[in-house]
């Protein structure tokens, strides 16, 4: 089975722009992946173009065999355009994989252990601004049936948070703990901003709490670092969505910086690289929860690893998101007490409509992480994402 034609997609999604990629073969088969990685659009599209090139005339079912003749003839090695790119392909090497022999891709990691998996919600705190307003959108997210809720409370800080901003942080979260009461887990949000006397602070406070995990709270470059935080609290840490491969988490394997991982399936490689690392993980006695607030995709193909993956414990959604995701992508899952249906279609069960992407075309974004208005997703443009089948 040969390559077609590559052909790249960008739809504005609001509070960054989907982009997907599309590989056609000479044998009318076609595979969907996704590249998503916010504010680098363009940059991606053109690593998508240039990793074409590779795929001319190789047998495209032999996967393993382009990813590591990809990345070893990047030369430059690593970061995020390039695995990013890697993962896209990937993924939608093995959706042309499924759909030429007729199976989910996860009968093709062996197997199933699971029909569907736990979900935790992030960006069900839409508009919210004080602590009764995140309590208020706290239990219609449990009323929804999510297990878990994540967000950030943090405002705009960075680096160093006064103890004014650490108090009204505490007390947004003590507002949703009141609210939710024990009805679902809650994680807190850092987004890699906080130097470690903060993170200290922070992971020492949320203690009081019984949070089920701290997120990337220091800024990223310094794994030793998230080693001594760990050693010193007893609030589980969680991080992962920006290492790529499986070189970068044994570091994190080998100095035990973290109780959850979180590895991004169009970032870190892509299905198989990330079943490596969640077996890794899996000697080490580590639960796996990939990063997923990417498109639907990205969506679909975490949910095979979900399929497959022993120690896989929470999927992240998106519990708002644009109402035209529906018209982009036939979504083959069902989100449903607190938990979303894996599919058994071929492949990794979407498929995009052009069309509707066309409508809804690329858009400038900014990072909004420290500008302190993380919650403003217009209601007019956010819907539930999974309340249906999609």
């Amino acid at each position: 089975m040969k390559l077609r034609r590559l052909s790249t997609h960008v739809c504005d999604a609001y509070r960054t722009n989907w982009v997907f990629v599309k590989i056609e073969t000479d044998e009318g088969i076609h595979g969907w992946g996704e590249a998503t990685l916010e504010y680098r659009e363009h940059a991606m599209v053109a690593a998508l173009q240039e990793l074409e090139r590779g795929l001319q005339g190789r047998d495209l079912t032999a996967i393993e065999s382009w990813w590591q003749d990809a990345y070893r003839d990047a030369y430059w090695r690593g970061g995020p355009v390039l695995t990013s790119a890697l993962s896209a392909i990937e993924m939608a090497l093995w959706d042309i994989k499924g759909k030429s022999l007729g199976v989910p891709v996860y009968q093709l990691l062996g197997g199933a252990v699971r029909q569907s998996v736990p979900c935790y919600a992030n960006a069900w705190f839409a508009s919210a601004r004080e602590p009764g307003e995140f309590a208020e959108k706290a239990v219609a997210a449990v009323e929804m049936g999510y297990k878990a809720l994540k967000w950030d409370p943090f405002g705009a800080a960075f680096r160093h948070l006064s103890s004014a901003e650490l108090k009204k942080a505490l007390t947004v979260i003590d507002a949703v703990s009141r609210a939710v009461d024990k009805r679902a887990e809650l994680m807190i949000e850092g987004h890699g901003r906080f130097d470690l006397p903060t993170a200290r602070r922070i992971a020492k406070a949320l203690e009081d709490f019984d949070i089920f995990w701290l997120e990337e709270p220091l800024i990223p470059g310094n794994l030793e670092n998230y080693a001594r935080l760990r050693s010193g609290t007893s609030t589980p840490i969680s991080l992962g969505e920006r290492l790529y491969t499986k070189w970068d988490f044994r570091e994190v394997f080998e100095k035990g910086c973290a109780d959850f991982l979180q590895p991004d399936v169009s970032h870190a490689g892509g299905i198989w690289e990330l079943r490596k690392i969640a077996a890794m993980a899996e000697t080490w006695q580590m639960a796996f929860c990939p990063h997923n607030p990417s498109g639907p995709v990205a969506n679909a193909a975490t949910l095979q690893l979900a399929a497959c993956t022993p120690n896989f414990l929470y999927l992240e959604t998106m519990a708002t998101d644009v109402p035209w995701r529906k018209d982009v992508a036939a979504e083959h899952c069902h989100f449903s007490a607190g938990e979303m249906t894996i599919s058994s279609a071929p492949g990794l069960g979407v498929e995009i409509n052009e069309e509707a992407i066309a409508r809804h075309p690329y858009q400038v974004h900014d990072l909004r992480h420290y500008t302190g208005h993380l919650t403003d997703i217009r209601p007019e443009a956010a819907t539930a994402t999974f309340g249906a089948t999609h």
